[in-house]
């Protein structure tokens, strides 16, 4: 049998489910997107957006809070990760159980515990009025505060395994060579570790920063009615006033934005200083 043919009708169907619960659903739903009330093809949705201010900062929002989330998740993580590259086998695989084992708990669930954690009446909120650090109990729910909060919990884990995983791959005697030359460990980090580490940290940033567009649990229970963000806008559209059109091209502007913005950042850090690093 032609090798080509094999490799066709092992991922014959692999294909067709894509095409079927996928591909096709979204083409449907971006040919509803150009409809207006009376089905006729239309912009109207597409040009609500250019006109309308709300969403225009709603979009903005959307983005700063991805933003952060990836900030956070990399000052988080990168230190997480370096630990994990410096550890026996035996403790890189606790860390990783550790890491991943929150992710076994439903993301509604992880929420609401952070809701008792965050709240007016939570432990934080407690320990600091009982230490007289405060008069008042500090607002950390039901904003962006809270909602970045929530989302680096969620996917601080794609950018602690990416990471990890390209420092896995740099030879430990790279950093002794520096070290014999006279490099201090920050130097050693700026100039080794860090530039080896690129594709890691792309991609972590990369899997945050797109899984944070898209979120909508978190958001929703822990941004409440303050935080509105494209995905809660576009699930009201199509849920609760039933205006699919809109919906679907406020969902196919969020996908546009967040594909143009990484599409952006990965060519942005590849083809600079360290785009050898890529290539390798």
């Amino acid at each position: 049998m032609n090798k080509r043919l094999s490799i066709l009708l092992l991922t014959a169907p692999s294909m067709i489910v894509l095409l079927g619960v996928f591909l096709l659903p979204m083409l449907l739903m971006l040919l509803l997107s150009f409809q207006n009330d009376e089905q006729a093809f239309s912009m109207e949705n597409y040009l609500l957006f250019a006109k309308d201010p709300y969403y225009a900062e709603i979009m903005w929002r959307t983005i700063r809070v991805s933003l952060w989330t990836v900030l956070c998740s990399l000052v988080l993580g990168f230190p997480v990760a370096m630990f994990m590259a410096q550890a026996t086998g035996k403790m890189r695989g606790i860390v990783t159980m550790l890491i991943l084992a929150p992710h076994l708990i439903s993301v509604v669930i992880r929420n609401f515990g952070w809701v008792v954690v965050l709240g007016d009446k939570g432990w934080i909120n407690e320990v600091l009025l009982a230490l007289g650090l405060i008069k008042e109990p500090l607002r950390l729910l039901y904003n962006e505060l809270g909602v970045v909060i929530g989302l680096t919990d969620s996917f601080i884990a794609y950018m602690v395994l990416a990471i990890a995983t390209s420092l896995y791959a740099i030879d430990p005697s790279l950093s002794k060579a520096a070290s014999i030359l006279g490099a201090s460990r920050v130097r050693t980090f700026f100039t080794v570790t860090l530039p080896l580490s690129l594709p890691g940290l792309v991609a972590g940033t990369t899997l945050v920063f797109s899984l944070s567009m898209s979120a909508f649990v978190t958001p929703a229970l822990m941004g409440g009615t303050s935080v509105k963000v494209m995905p809660v806008i576009a699930y009201e559209q199509i849920m609760a006033t039933l205006n699919w059109p809109l919906g679907a091209a406020l969902a196919f502007l969020l996908l546009g934005s967040t594909i143009l913005l990484v599409t952006l950042y990965t060519r942005l850090i590849e083809t600079k200083r360290y785009k050898e690093v890529f290539s390798s």
